[in-house]
C-alpha cells in the first residue's frame, strides 16, 4: 500500500457505529472528527505501513464497537515527512482547520517537540503518541496535553546496554541521528553503558536525509572500535551499515527499535546482518495481545511485528476511550480522563470491537474501566508515560524473529542497579 493509498484510506475512514443512546448523540456534533499525524514519506516512510494499518484496524474496532458519544468517528491523517515544520503545519491544519480536539502522532521525537510547544500545549489539544520516546516530553511543556503509548527512551536504552555488556561488546562506537530521540537514547545509554562496563571509544552524530555517511563512518572507524550502536532510522541506516560494513567495520552491530523490520534488513543484505540485534518494546502477554495479533493478521494478512504496531493501537483505543469518558469533547476534558481508562479496580476491558462496546456500557453506568491493549496493561504516570518490557530481536535465515523477552520484573531491577 502507497502513502497515497494511506492517506485515501485513512482520511476517507467513515464507518458506521452501533447505535448509543439518542441523548448522548444529539449533544454531539456527528462525525466525531479526530487527527493523526504519520510520517508517510520520507527516511521513516519505511516503519510507517503497519504503523497506519494499526492505527486503520483501530478506528474500525472503535466504529464498530459504538464510536465516541453514539457518533461514528473520522479520522483525518495528515502527512509530516519526518519534518518539524511540515508536522507543526499538519498539526495546525488539524486544530485550526479540521477543529479536531484529539490526534494521534507523531513517530519521530524531533517533530513531536516543536508539535508540542506550537500546537498542543497553547491550544489544549491532547495528542497521544505511538512512537515519541524522548524523555524531555515529561518536564511539563505541554500542560498535561501529551500523553505515550511506549516507554520512554530509558527503557530502550538501558535494555541495549545490558545487552551489548551480556554480549561482551566491548569497544563500542556510536553512531546516532542528531535529533531529540537520538542524543536522548544516547544520553541514557552512555549512563547505563558506564555503570555495566565498557568502553565507548567514538560518538558520531549524522543528519538525516544524508546522499552519503562517508565521513560519520571514517570517524568512528578510526578510533578503531570492535562493535557498533547504531541510533537512527531504516533508511539512513541501510546507507551507513553498507558504509560500514564496505570500510571494515565489525559485524558486531547493535540497532534501536526503528531497524526493526524488513525493509532494513534486505536493504543492507540478510546475509551482512545475521549477527546484529536490536531492542524494541515488548508485548506484555495476555488475551487483549492474543486478540489483537490475530485481528491485525486477519486484517492485513501480515504479523503485527514491527516497532510501533501495537503502541499506534492502543494511542488511539485509549483516545476513543477517554472521549467517552469525558463529560465534554473539549481538550480539558479529554485530557483529564485519559488516566481514567485504567483505573485500579476497574472492571477490565481489552481490544477489539466487542471489548470497546463492553467498555461504553460500563462508561454509560458510570463504572470504571481497566484497559488492557495490544501491549498489555496501559497505565499513565503523572507525566503521561507508561513502564513496559523489552525484547532482543534479531535476524535469524533472513526473518526478524525475538530472540529473548525482558520482562518488566527484570527490566525494573535492571533500572535500580544503573541508576543506584
Amino acid at each position: 500500500m502507497t502513502a497515497r493509498e494511506f492517506r485515501t484510506c485513512l482520511a476517507a475512514l467513515l464507518l458506521s457505529a452501533a447505535s448509543l443512546p439518542a441523548a448522548w448523540a444529539q449533544a454531539t456534533a456527528c462525525p466525531v472528527k479526530v487527527g493523526g499525524i504519520l510520517p508517510l514519506t520520507g527516511s521513516m516512510a519505511p516503519i510507517t505501513k503497519k504503523i497506519a494499518q494499526a492505527a486503520e484496524l483501530a478506528f474500525e474496532h472503535v466504529n464498530q464497537g459504538g464510536g465516541v458519544k453514539g457518533c461514528p468517528v473520522q479520522f483525518i491523517l495528515r502527512d509530516d515527512q519526518g519534518q518539524p515544520s511540515v508536522g507543526v503545519d499538519a498539526a495546525k491544519y488539524l486544530v485550526e482547520v479540521e477543529r479536531v480536539q484529539a490526534f494521534t502522532g507523531t513517530i519521530s521525537s524531533g517533530v513531536t517537540g516543536p508539535i508540542i510547544s506550537a500546537v498542543t500545549a497553547p491550544s489544549k489539544v491532547v495528542q497521544i503518541s505511538c512512537c515519541s520516546s524522548a524523555s524531555n516530553f515529561t518536564d511539563g511543556r505541554s500542560g498535561g496535553y501529551f500523553f505515550r503509548t511506549l516507554p520512554t527512551s530509558k527503557t530502550q536504552a538501558y535494555a541495549t546496554a545490558s545487552e551489548v555488556n551480556r554480549r561482551g561488546m566491548k569497544r563500542l562506537a556510536i553512531i546516532y541521528v542528531n535529533t531529540d530521540f537520538g542524543t536522548d537514547m544516547l544520553r541514557f545509554y552512555r549512563g547505563a553503558h558506564n555503570k555495566l562496563g565498557g568502553d565507548i571509544v567514538a560518538e558520531v552524530a549524522y543528519n538525516d536525509n544524508q546522499p552519503s555517511y562517508r565521513a560519520e563512518v571514517s570517524r568512528a572507524l578510526a578510533a578503531k572500535p570492535e562493535s557498533l550502536l547504531l541510533i537512527g532510522f531504516p533508511k539512513d541506516a541501510v546507507t551507513i551499515v553498507r558504509e560500514w560494513l564496505s570500510q571494515g567495520g565489525s559485524r558486531k552491530v547493535a540497532l534501536n527499535n526503528s531497524m526493526r523490520t524488513m525493509d532494513f534488513v534486505n536493504g543492507v543484505g540478510a546475509q551482512f546482518v545475521e549477527d546484529f540485534f536490536g531492542m524494541d518494546n515488548a508485548q506484555e502477554p495476555g488475551p487483549s495481545v492474543d486478540a489483537f495479533n490475530d485481528a491485525f493478521q486477519k486484517k492485513w494478512n501480515a504479523d503485527s511485528k514491527g516497532p510501533g504496531v501495537h503502541t499506534q493501537y492502543d494511542a488511539v483505543m485509549v483516545m476513543a476511550l477517554a472521549m467517552n469518558i469525558a463529560k465534554d469533547l473539549t481538550g480539558p476534558s479529554i485530557r483529564d480522563a485519559v488516566r481514567r481508562v485504567h483505573t485500579p479496580g476497574g472492571t477490565p476491558v481489552g481490544t477489539g470491537p466487542a471489548e470497546f462496546k463492553k467498555a461504553l456500557e460500563l462508561i454509560r453506568a458510570g463504572r470504571p474501566i481497566k484497559y488492557s491493549g495490544a501491549t498489555g496493561p496501559i497505565e499513565f504516570d503523572a507525566n503521561g508515560d507508561v513502564s513496559g518490557p523489552a525484547l532482543v530481536w534479531k535476524i535469524n535465515n533472513g526473518q526478524i524473529v525475538t530472540d529473548r523477552t525482558i520482562g518488566l520484573t527484570e527490566m525494573q531491577a535492571l533500572t535500580r542497579r544503573i541508576e543506584n
